[in-house]
């Protein structure tokens, strides 16, 4: 059998002083960043799980910054192409954790330890895509106001409108009777369900045809909420099944605090809405 050679297609095969796949993604720097404090096997597991999330929640904060500002400009067509790829960007966290339930209870107790005071909701990432929905609970600030520089993100977030308060932005531009008070309430704030929002996209779904670039909208930002609710769920599985109701590492309640996670509701009268109609 003759051996295959690219060079002879003229597949670039000499990088001396030229970039490579390795320089453009800094492949070195990435997989370098791998720093076990114990030793344990499936430290390694844990510490790629968490460090690639990271990764899709970064991904994830540059559509979602690009769909808000195409919505707040009136391009809400153009935020749906971003829209759809946050919700798959959901679906590959959602997937990983299948690789992470391989951990046994065992397996996480050899290395647990090391862990510190370290925990996932401390995630500044994690907390900016709730921010910038609509999740705006002030109290998870505390956890980041010894970095002066993550606080500065988060208070900027605080500062714009959500996602969902540019959404209810566009409607009312459209001529829908978006509440006044609704338009011009605290950013700072959690969203509150409000009946008149409500009756606004009622509105649009018992009329699809009539306000159909505003009902894509709204389901384009339930198929978001859909993923983002899958995740938090397996979040809770995932744990319940390799700690059980062991207190977090983070001092939280462990279990019972993610499952009061699963209430929290980001656009509730898109939810809402299907009982009444």
């Amino acid at each position: 059998m003759t051996t295959y050679d690219p060079a002879k297609d003229g597949a670039q095969m000499s990088f001396d002083g030229r970039m490579s796949y390795g320089d453009y993604l800094q492949i070195d720097r990435i997989l370098s960043s791998q720093r076990l404090l114990t030793g344990a096997h499936d430290e390694m597991l844990f510490i790629i799980q968490h460090q690639t999330s990271e990764l899709w929640m970064m991904l994830a904060l540059h559509e979602l910054d690009a769909a808000r500002r195409a919505v707040a400009e009136d391009r809400a067509r153009e935020a749906f192409k971003m829209l759809a790829r946050i919700s798959r960007i959901f679906e590959q966290l959602n997937n990983a954790w299948d690789v992470l339930r391989t951990m046994t209870p065992a397996d996480y107790t050899t290395f647990r330890e090391g862990l510190g005071q370290s925990s996932g909701f401390q995630s500044w990432q994690y907390r900016l895509i709730e921010y910038a929905v609509g999740n705006r609970n002030l109290a998870m600030l505390k956890p980041h106001a010894h970095r002066a520089d993550l606080t500065a993100k988060l208070e900027a977030e605080l500062a714009r409108p959500s996602l969902y308060d540019e959404a209810l932005r566009h409607l009312a531009r459209a001529g829908l009777p978006v509440p006044q008070e609704v338009l011009t309430r605290d950013l700072r704030q959690p969203w509150v369900a409000h009946e008149g929002v409500q009756a606004v996209w009622e509105m649009v779904y018992r009329e699809p045809l009539k306000y159909w670039e505003a009902y894509e909208l709204a389901e384009k930002l339930v198929d978001f909420e859909d993923y983002f609710r899958r995740w938090r769920f397996n979040h809770v599985t995932t744990v319940e099944r390799v700690i059980g109701f062991k207190r977090g590492t983070g001092g939280t309640s462990g279990v019972n605090y993610l499952r009061r996670m699963l209430e929290v509701e980001l656009f509730p009268e898109l939810w809402h809405l299907r009982t009444t109609l």
